[in-house]
């Protein structure tokens, strides 16, 4: 079956290493655009972030980008379909059990404007040193829309913009105590689970607050760990789509290369896995028979789109 929708993850998959789309690529993009298909951007980066590198891509404006891992949903033209918003409790007692971690948090808001743009703000950190040294080329390209608050509560108060999601990072190890410590807490749902169940304590996930989603870059040891309000995934807002358009998760591809794209990969008809993804992931994606690509450098979400459109003129 011809995927009617495909769901692309950004870094480390339609990007190559240069954070460039190659030309091969751009051509695949074009091929599935004009067989009917349409070309979703599924990423954790927000819209503005992420339409740095589509503004000249040939996407169709009318195409959906789902940005911060699911909690928005705008076309490349920047019309809003759908948002879902962190309650300012929820963020509050978050800072206060990363208490130890929050020299490497971020606070994140949807300032997106018509022109797609974010304004300043749309980012809040505690302290600039600490994230700098951690993702220091991520906040030489956001410097504009970063505000320093300490502490960082100071962004949340009552009247203020609501955080579509929270991000701590740093090395991968101390990442690791930081998810084990999130997911000690009943209201706290641990990366990868699709639905509420048991927390390492043995409770329920009663009325869950809050979902984990991990991307980790074993080459660089930086482990990005986001905080988005419970239910909320590049799963869910891709279902959401498929139901707004009338198609069914069967006829959705997804391709990705990372941990938070797993809820993505497992919800779709015709999942994918760049080889240059975390060696585990790899691993679970062979167990679950899902296709392995070529690396990002290796042009594998072409390889991808070029198969599935099989007797379409190809990438010679």
């Amino acid at each position: 079956m011809q995927p009617r929708i495909i769901a692309i993850d950004l870094d480390g998959t339609l990007l190559n290493s240069s954070g460039q789309v190659s030309p091969r690529n751009r051509a695949a993009i074009e091929l599935a655009q004009n067989s009917g298909a349409e070309i979703v951007i599924s990423t954790g980066r927000r819209h503005s972030f992420a339409m740095h590198v589509l503004r000249d891509l040939g996407l169709k404006p009318d195409s959906a980008l789902i940005s911060s891992n699911g909690a928005v949903i705008r076309t490349i033209d920047a019309q809003l379909i759908q948002r879902t918003h962190l309650p300012l409790s929820t963020a509050h007692w978050l800072c206060a059990l990363l208490n130890d971690y929050r020299n490497g948090l971020v606070l994140t808001f949807d300032l997106t404007g018509p022109d797609g743009n974010d304004s300043r703000g749309a980012l809040i950190v505690q302290n600039l040193e600490e994230i700098h040294s951690s993702i220091g080329r991520w906040m030489r390209a956001n410097q504009q829309y970063i505000l320093q608050a300490n502490p960082i509560e100071e962004a949340l108060q009552p009247g203020s913009d609501l955080p579509i999601q929270m991000m701590v990072c740093g090395p991968i190890e101390r990442m690791l105590r930081a998810e084990e410590r999130l997911i000690q807490h009943p209201l706290v749902i641990p990366v990868g689970e699709q639905k509420p169940a048991l927390t390492a304590n043995g409770h329920e996930h009663l009325q869950a607050e809050a979902e984990l989603h991990r991307t980790t870059y074993p080459e660089t040891d930086l482990t990005l760990l986001d905080i988005l309000p419970a239910g909320c995934s590049k799963a869910s807002a891709l279902r959401n789509l498929a139901e707004l358009r009338g198609l069914t998760c069967a006829e959705i591809m997804a391709v990705g290369d990372n941990w938070n794209d797993l809820a993505m990969l497992r919800m779709a008809g015709q999942p994918a896995l760049m080889s240059n993804a975390p060696e585990d992931l790899r691993a679970l994606a062979t167990s679950s028979g899902w296709t392995i690509l070529p690396g990002n450098d290796e042009d594998g979400v072409a390889t991808a789109i070029e198969t599935a459109f099989a007797g379409s003129p190809v990438w010679i």
